[in-house]
């Protein structure tokens, strides 16, 4: 599987992970902190961010591949540098790191959709893993991974609702044109987990 994977690509996703990874570090450590505490942030950026990115990109991938298509994930230099100079000077991250371009002749409407689909689905899942590493974490008083597992929760759902929004060529466009009970599920199952990660009290 991973020898689909080719080495332009394998370029692409790092330095895709590795500026994501940074734009949301500069989130987590606004208000100054000390160089320890940012490289703190920026391993929990890397594991939760990084691990939510690259599968979604993955799910995307390799759904269109089992259909026989050619996929590959591009990055687009701008808009990585965009996502860290506005987590830099405005306090906001807008990560578009690229897209899963799918090579093909023709692409059905239904193929479209699931391909779509897979990669908020992974996301979604993440959430779950995520959840319970917070849970467990929490329980045996390991604080380090139980934030990893908190932030995991809430990136990994602020992915999928970013995704499933049903405009210009983000997932959710795509899946509502193929399924609207799918794209209703999963654009309600991933504002779910991000308003209940974020306002506990409100579920």
């Amino acid at each position: 599987m991973l020898e689909r994977i080719t080495r332009r690509e394998r370029s692409d996703l790092l330095i895709a992970w590795i500026a994501i990874s940074i734009a949301f570090s500069l989130i987590f450590s606004r208000g100054g902190v000390t160089l320890e505490l940012f490289l703190v942030f920026l391993l929990v950026s890397m594991v939760t961010v990084g691990i939510g990115f690259i599968l979604h990109e993955m799910a995307h991938k390799f759904t269109a591949m089992r259909y026989g298509y050619w996929a590959e994930f591009q990055k687009d230099n701008l808009m990585l540098l965009v996502a860290v100079a506005m987590a830099a000077l405005v306090g906001v991250v807008f990560a578009a790191p690229g897209a899963t371009v799918i090579y093909g002749t023709y692409i059905t409407r239904e193929q479209n959709g699931k391909i779509s689909a897979a990669g908020p689905a992974v996301n979604l899942v993440l959430c779950a893993v995520f959840a319970a590493l917070s849970g467990a974490a929490g329980m045996l008083s390991f604080p380090l991974l139980s934030l990893i597992g908190m932030v995991g929760l809430q990136v990994n759902a602020m992915i999928a609702a970013f995704n499933m929004l049903p405009v210009s060529v983000l997932d959710g466009k795509k899946v509502l044109a193929w399924n609207p009970a799918v794209f209703a599920v999963l654009i309600v199952a991933a504002f779910g987990i991000l308003l209940a990660s974020y306002f506990p009290y409100l579920f």
